[in-house]
């Protein structure tokens, strides 16, 4: 059933996803099932309501999703919102020596032998695992932040899924936080992104090239991407359980049934005031490029899929450290200084530009974005701070810290 839909920048749906870990070793803990019981206080629950924040499942019972009731009108008070659950999720764990971690991957989860499925689905999760296999980093091991933001009609979706398209080669230059996988850091600062875009290699029109092609219509979406999708998937998937919106996995993908497009590049933070902080951020380059504060409709939609995906992959190696030398795409952004720059110092630019502008601009958003712009990425803090040859204990005590962060709402300096 189709939702009633809104207008662009009327709502902003979030949705963080959290590891759940032992509290003395650090190592995953399947608790999930076990948390949203003691939660509702009934069996075989997969959601928890509260009065701003559902709880969910995730795909694997060592993972659990906050996210808002719907579309917020505003963003200012999700900070206070997310905190409060972490807490309050964070003292039912404590009863079952459990916490929670953030950051986008666990550093050392072998998801050969810990990744352990939601088994409350009817079977979806069990069929993707049997045509993509769940045992991977790419189905197991992704903890991200998640945006909607919302669209009435296709000239709205039109310019929102154009301004999309430009900025998510550069999330990863502000949001990285995953540079350590399988217990030792191997020089790409968003591991999580590297894993999501190949997680289904089998099948390769499901991710595309993460970017989204220059589609403007319900019409043509459904015909040159989704449809595709379903005929791909078809000849695995029988019964047709799993040819829905959800088939697709995209950098960031329409649903149409709610008006919205859901951002999912985003790598989880150290704490829910630095995730809506990026969110913020973000959102505030979206918003003025649908105000074509730097182009017209027609030329952001001209921009092809390849150059987009080149630059999200330099990002998703280098984070803020990225060298952006196309100087077409900086002055997409009306980068003011030369043909190329750090990717750091351009959002340096369009936060100092955009966000003071924007619908969602409030003060609080300063101070985490600061430090990230100060200090790096999440990613570069953890490196940082780990050093080049950790060893497990070292790892153990950065996470630990980390861990502390999520509990305290402090931003992580490293």
């Amino acid at each position: 059933m189709e939702q009633e839909h809104l207008h662009l920048f009327e709502g902003f749906g979030i949705e963080l996803e959290y590891i759940i870990a032992n509290k003395q070793t650090l190592s995953v803990s399947p608790l999930a099932d076990e948390l949203l019981c003691t939660a509702s206080g009934e069996d075989r629950v997969s959601e928890v309501q509260t009065r701003d924040i559902t709880w969910s499942n995730s795909r694997g019972l060592h993972g659990i999703t906050t996210k808002t009731n719907g579309l917020s009108p505003l963003l200012v008070p999700l900070p206070t919102a997310f905190a409060e659950q972490a807490k309050h999720i964070n003292a039912l764990l404590a009863d079952m020596d459990a916490c929670l971690m953030p950051g986008a991957m666990h550093p050392w989860m072998n998801p050969r032998t810990e990744m352990k499925l939601w088994p409350h689905d009817g079977g979806v999760y069990e069929a993707f695992h049997n045509i993509f296999d769940c045992g991977t980093h790419g189905w197991a091991n992704l903890q991200s932040m998640q945006i909607s933001l919302p669209f009435y009609d296709d000239r709205e979706f039109a310019r929102l899924h154009a301004a999309i398209r430009l900025v998510l080669p550069i999330i990863p230059a502000l949001a990285a936080s995953s540079p350590v996988v399988n217990g030792a850091p191997n020089g790409i600062m968003d591991n999580r992104l590297e894993a999501y875009r190949s997680s289904a290699a089998r099948i390769p029109s499901i991710s595309g090239r993460v970017i989204p092609e220059q589609v403007w219509t319900r019409k043509d979406y459904e015909r040159d991407i989704l449809q595709r999708l379903y005929d791909d998937i078809a000849p695995y998937d029988p019964n047709a359980m799993l040819q829905t919106e959800e088939l697709n996995a995209r950098g960031a993908i329409a649903r149409f049934g709610r008006g919205t497009i859901e951002i999912r590049v985003i790598d989880a933070q150290e704490c829910p005031l630095a995730n809506i902080s990026i969110a913020a951020a973000v959102i505030a380059v979206v918003e003025a490029l649908t105000g074509e504060f730097s182009a017209s409709l027609i030329l952001q939609q001209a921009w092809e899929t390849d150059p987009l995906y080149t630059l999200l992959i330099e990002t998703t190696k280098d984070a803020e450290s990225t060298v952006i030398s196309n100087a077409k795409y900086l002055r997409m952004m009306r980068y003011p200084e030369g043909n190329r720059c750090r990717a750091s110092e351009l959002w340096q630019h369009l936060i100092e530009t955009v966000l003071p502008a924007s619908l969602v601009y409030n003060e609080q958003w300063e101070t985490p974005i600061n430090t990230m712009l100060a200090q790096g990425t999440l990613a570069r803090r953890i490196s940082r701070a780990i050093g080049k040859q950790p060893d497990r204990d070292r790892i153990a005590e950065v996470y630990g810290q980390l861990c502390s962060c999520l509990a305290e709402g402090t931003m992580f300096k490293g």
